[in-house]
């Protein structure tokens, strides 16, 4: 159950592609070998109202929370994380030619006693395998 969801200030849509960047985030979490495609999401929030470091208005940042099921070694987790930075870090090369943009990234793990899933998608992309 990946769900890789980024904030991010809303004055990077001028130089951030989010489509793009949830499609490359799409592809480094498969790619790193720990998700099932019919589980995974990326989704991208912009917010409007924030303030960053020193408040320049040309600060900028992105928070990528990756939310998983519960159950995979730390390891596991270690490299998935590593794969998924690379892939993001590449991405924004271009945000840290300034010095106004701050990335940050975390792995949470969701406790599987308070988490409810009903996934019709699943069974479809797992009878394609077959």
């Amino acid at each position: 159950m990946p769900h890789l969801s980024y904030e991010y200030s809303a004055n990077l849509d001028a130089t951030v592609d989010h489509d793009q960047l949830c499609t490359s985030l799409h592809s480094a979490a498969l790619e790193s070998g720990l998700f099932e495609l019919g589980a995974l999401r990326v989704r991208a929030v912009r917010c409007d109202t924030y303030a960053v470091a020193d408040l320049l208005r040309r600060n900028g940042f992105i928070h990528l929370t990756i939310s998983i099921g519960a159950g995979r070694d730390a390891a596991a987790k270690k490299a998935a994380g590593e794969h998924i930075w690379a892939a993001l870090v590449e991405f924004l090369g271009p945000q840290f030619e300034t010095p106004h943009f701050a990335l940050t990234m975390e792995i949470r793990e969701i406790d599987p006693d308070f988490s409810w899933k009903k996934n019709a998608i699943h069974p479809r992309i797992r009878a394609q395998k077959t």
